[in-house]
């Protein structure tokens, strides 16, 4: 397929609403995230093809493409979620501030209690409050913790996630009670309670009504600065509003990533043109 420079694209003013949010300042810190040269197959199906890309520390990443085109695949290789396949292999570096998880002295889980994950359906742990599941990852990884200091994790982080005034009085309720927005930001909230360095999000507003998807999406917003975050979305207007830097990936290849508004403005690519102007995908 051509390389040739693309004609500058011109999306919606919806696709643009907030793009321009973030500082436009270089940074220069050593990058939280770094993927260089990543493979990754299902069998004979290779999902990703020696993918490079880097996620600068405090900032916001969204990663979009069509169906299929490797982005959950790019996502679970960096927490070591793909390895737990029959038949998953793996090639290449990914580095978290500045580590390889995968080398051989690495525990997948320690990697894991590092890094938040939270997937396109709310997955509230069953058999456990509200309370319990805000903390479960924190007990798993300091089981020292007094009450004192857990009760307080909890409050600060259903505060964080805009989930406090709403759940206050029912901390030990099933969250099964919750509604599916709620049971989301719960899992964000799971999420952040450990402090992680790197945020993963998997499609995290695709079963969500709009007014659940613009809290999720405030949310994520707000995290700049405190949390490194790679998301994977469809939603082209949602990766401008929450993301500093665009990745576009297809057919297992990552085509080009850059700052959002040059992405979504003057793509280098003629194929990401293409996909953000609607003519495939």
């Amino acid at each position: 397929m051509s390389r040739e420079p693309a004609v500058t694209a011109r999306p919606t003013p919806a696709v643009l609403a907030r793009v321009d949010v973030a500082p436009d300042a270089i940074h220069t810190a050593a990058p939280t995230l770094r993927i260089h040269q990543l493979t990754a197959s299902y069998g004979e199906r290779v999902a990703v093809r020696d993918v490079s890309l880097e996620c600068a520390p405090g900032r916001v990443t969204a990663i979009i493409g069509p169906s299929g085109c490797g982005k959950s695949s790019l996502l679970r290789c960096v927490n070591r979620l793909h390895e737990s396949v029959v038949d998953a292999r793996v090639s290449g570096a990914v580095h978290l501030d500045g580590r390889d998880v995968y080398a051989h002295d690495v525990d997948p889980v320690e990697i894991r209690r590092r890094i938040g994950f939270v997937s396109q359906r709310p997955t509230p742990f069953p058999m456990m409050s509200i309370r319990d599941n805000v903390v479960a990852g924190l007990r798993a990884a300091t089981p020292r913790l007094d009450a004192r200091a857990l009760d307080a994790c909890v409050e600060r982080t259903l505060r964080r996630v805009g989930l406090w005034d709403e759940v206050a009085r029912r901390l030990d309720d099933d969250p099964a009670s919750l509604s599916g927005g709620q049971q989301q930001r719960l899992c964000l909230a799971r999420a952040l309670a450990p402090e992680p360095r790197l945020l993963l999000l998997d499609e995290p507003t695709a079963s969500l009504d709009p007014l659940s998807t613009q809290r999720v999406e405030e949310l994520v917003y707000t995290l700049r600065g405190d949390v490194t975050v790679l998301i994977v979305t469809h939603n082209l207007q949602q990766a401008a509003r929450v993301s500093d830097t665009t990745a576009f990936m297809l057919d297992g290849e990552l085509i080009e990533a850059a700052r959002t508004r040059a992405l979504f403005t003057t793509p280098a690519d003629a194929r990401t043109e293409a996909y953000i102007t609607g003519r495939f995908g």
